[in-house]
């Protein structure tokens, strides 16, 4: 049987978007040979503070680091498409990863593999989300490390059982898979935070430093536009 077509998903609010967005779209693209990357902006990010910036600004923000991270897979000669998708900005009420995931696979069909890359520390707080448990039902889960969460020690017992059930231990069975199965990657370890870079670019004295985690396309926008001060 031919391999199934690979499309990744990488959700989330990008407020603001940073370098270690980019490199695990990156890492994921390059590992598992995606064809399609998609970045999905919230809509309404339903745990998160009330004070986010507007989804029409971050998906532009967002479109401006994609302009960042297509610069980077033509210089690594990675050959995976990478596209901007509004589906959750333009879908009502607070975005939730199992309507994506569920609107997704209808989009594309059944015979495409479809990936969600997300960091451990989401994996981690994934029973907090609504229908966390038929997730896999529709989408893969290829995982990325990050420092200062540990999943042995902070994992949940219905997180555990779901491992035990779905992981797989190398990317080829990921790859040949349309969904059900989650991979860990333990090469990765991104220390960036989107809540920690609003905090240095509101400081003058921090905004150098909040630039070296910013794509700089991303960070134009930001600068012209007054964003986190």
């Amino acid at each position: 049987m031919d391999t199934p077509k690979k499309i990744g998903i990488l959700g989330g609010t990008f407020d603001p978007p940073h370098l270690g967005h980019l490199k695990l779209a990156m890492h994921f693209a390059k590992l598992l040979h995606l064809d399609t990357l998609l970045l999905i902006p919230s809509g309404e990010p339903w745990q998160k503070s009330p004070g986010i910036t507007p989804a029409e600004i971050r998906l532009e923000l967002t479109e401006a680091a994609c302009a960042d991270l297509a610069r980077a897979f033509l210089y690594l000669k990675i050959p995976t498409q990478i596209g901007v998708d509004r589906i959750e900005i333009d879908r009502a009420g607070p975005s939730y990863a199992i309507d994506t995931a569920k609107a997704l696979r209808e989009r594309f069909g059944s015979e495409v593999n479809l990936t969600w890359l997300m960091g451990v520390d989401s994996l981690i707080n994934l029973s907090s989300w609504k229908s966390w448990d038929q997730l896999l039902g529709f989408v893969n889960l290829a995982v990325a490390s990050r420092p200062h969460h540990q999943l042995d020690t902070q994992i949940s017992p219905e997180i555990k059982a779901l491992l035990e059930k779905h992981s797989c231990i190398n990317t080829d069975t990921l790859e040949k898979s349309r969904f059900g199965h989650i991979y860990l990657d333990n090469s990765l370890a991104i220390d960036l935070s989107s809540t920690e870079l609003r905090k240095q670019l509101k400081s003058a004295s921090h905004r150098d430093i909040a630039s070296e985690h910013i794509p700089s396309h991303a960070l134009e926008i930001i600068t012209n536009l007054g964003l986190y001060r």
